[in-house]
């Protein structure tokens, strides 16, 4: 709206009548000094629980993986042809996987047990993954994995 020299303002409304607030009074205003920082000291340590939470949930999902894939590289290895020991062969060849991919430091009470029966491998390895509450077990994880052994056969044979 343009404005000339000649023309006057419109003219204000009236109050009229309408709800009426009451009136704010220092002291009413001053109950309410230090609400945030008391709202944050509550919700600071569930925020921290979720995090904590979060994070362990991770490092229990990652220790089940690599404890997985322990076990599937010893059976790997114990499955090849001419394997004089496969159930040594299995455990040596997980533990040497955890040591290779720097595992081991994230693993404790490590426990690797092998067992042939005819001819299949079964390899199970068990740790505990790493607790992020001090004095607290981390979360026991546990995999195998099995396979038949190879072996080379004539054509004919069985």
């Amino acid at each position: 709206m343009i404005l000339s020299p000649t023309s006057s303002l419109p003219a204000a409304p009236q109050p009229g009548p309408g709800p009426r607030w009451p009136a704010r009074t220092p002291r009413s205003r001053g109950s309410e000094r230090g609400s945030a920082t008391l709202e944050l000291t509550v919700l600071f340590p569930v925020l921290l629980l979720l995090i904590f939470g979060a994070v362990q949930g991770a490092l229990f999902f990652h220790g089940r993986n690599v404890v997985l894939a322990a076990a599937e590289q010893g059976v790997r290895a114990a499955r090849l042809d001419g394997a004089t020991n496969p159930a040594g062969t299995a455990e040596q060849q997980a533990r040497q996987f955890l040591s290779d991919t720097g595992e081991l430091d994230n693993l404790s009470q490590l426990s690797i047990a092998s067992t042939v029966d005819g001819e299949q491998v079964r390899l199970t390895v068990t740790a505990r993954t790493i607790s992020l509450l001090p004095g607290l077990p981390g979360p026991q994880v546990s995999h195998s994995a099995a396979g038949s052994l190879e072996r080379f056969t004539s054509r004919g044979a069985p």
